[in-house]
């Protein structure tokens, strides 16, 4: 079977009514410039052909595209699919939509998805690193368009950042452990992105105050319950005496609590654990786990007010650079 490309256009729909195609743009446009009757046969005939408007035209035009452009490291992060959340609840009302790019941590391939977006005549920008290579850095700052990068409210902004201090939230975590008698802790990261390289310096700052040594596991593989599991299993192995973990996320912090469990190991008694963001989940499992509870879902929307305060108003300077939220630390039952 073949299939031959053809999208409805104006010009098919203004064949059908009997009036000009100049006439169905207009009322796509704006319907209070069409009688009521022939919008009526418009709206009609377009639902009936199944037509989607054109908008290539409009770009090539340099007119607003009416998208945000949106990089996300990771697709199946909880993480990011509740700041998502956030942005969306914010533009999609003011008729803007997100468009989506992927980047898998990886500071190359984010900036070929920057100048994809950018191809795309976006309004506006947001970025879940603070990092950037220095073409990623130049096109952004040249394309002339709002950007906010998200997640991190410590590291230099290109325009403005919305997020968290990854090392201070890191570093009280700790100091909870150390509170609690904890002396041997072992830190377990994965993928070691930029964050996570913060968190591990809030972890050693916390450690070397007490005058204790840092221990740290990690890998580049990305974060699973299973990749946790193994890295309890090697935190075991190098350190028989480890009574407490504290991990970069959920994932891994939960996959460690269940190789605890299955080894017999009491949980908090012989070791205590504590995970990173907050996911649901952790109110679910029994033991409940102790985490660092981040405001994803609050970063995304303040992040996208932001961006939208400086399309609507282009003119407008930003007031604050570095916009930093807070953290909240869950006890659960794991500490």
């Amino acid at each position: 079977m073949t299939y031959k490309k053809h999208r409805p256009t104006l010009q098919d729909i203004a064949d059908r009514i009997g009036v000009t195609k100049m006439t169905v743009s207009r009322y796509l446009r704006d319907p209070s410039k069409v009688s009521a009757s022939v919008g009526a046969k418009i709206d009609e005939v377009a639902k009936e052909l199944g037509y989607v408007s054109n908008r290539a035209p409009d770009i090539l035009s340099k007119a607003k595209s009416y998208s945000i452009g949106v990089l996300l490291p990771s697709l199946t992060n909880q993480v990011f699919d509740e700041v998502l959340r956030g942005i969306e609840g914010v533009i999609e009302p003011k008729g803007y939509q997100a468009m989506l790019a992927h980047y898998g941590y990886g500071k190359h391939t984010e900036e070929k998805r920057i100048e994809n977006l950018l191809s795309y005549n976006i309004d506006g920008i947001i970025l879940s690193e603070s990092f950037h290579t220095e073409r990623a850095k130049k096109i952004l700052t040249a394309s002339g368009i709002p950007i906010v990068e998200i997640m991190d409210s410590v590291s230099a902004p290109i325009h403005q950042a919305v997020g968290i201090d990854n090392v201070k939230a890191s570093q009280h975590a700790t100091t909870m452990l150390l509170s609690r008698g904890r002396k041997r802790i072992v830190y377990l990261a994965a993928r070691m992105d930029e964050r996570t390289k913060q968190k591990i310096h809030g972890y050693e700052k916390a450690m070397e105050a007490e005058k204790l040594t840092p221990l740290v596991i990690s890998t580049m593989k990305p974060s699973t319950y299973t990749l946790g599991s193994q890295l309890m299993k090697d935190t075991l192995a190098s350190y028989p005496d480890v009574d407490a973990v504290i991990c970069t996320n959920d994932d891994i912090a939960i996959g460690a609590l269940y190789e605890t469990l299955r080894q017999g190991i009491e949980v908090p008694k012989a070791i205590a654990i504590v995970g990173f963001h907050g996911h649901n989940i952790t109110s679910e499992i029994s033991p409940r786990l102790a985490t660092v509870i981040t405001p994803r879902e609050k970063i995304g929307k303040m992040a996208a007010e932001q961006l939208m305060a400086r399309i609507i108003n282009p003119e407008a300077k930003v007031a604050q650079k570095l916009i930093e939220l807070d953290t909240q630390f869950h006890l659960g039952e794991t500490i």
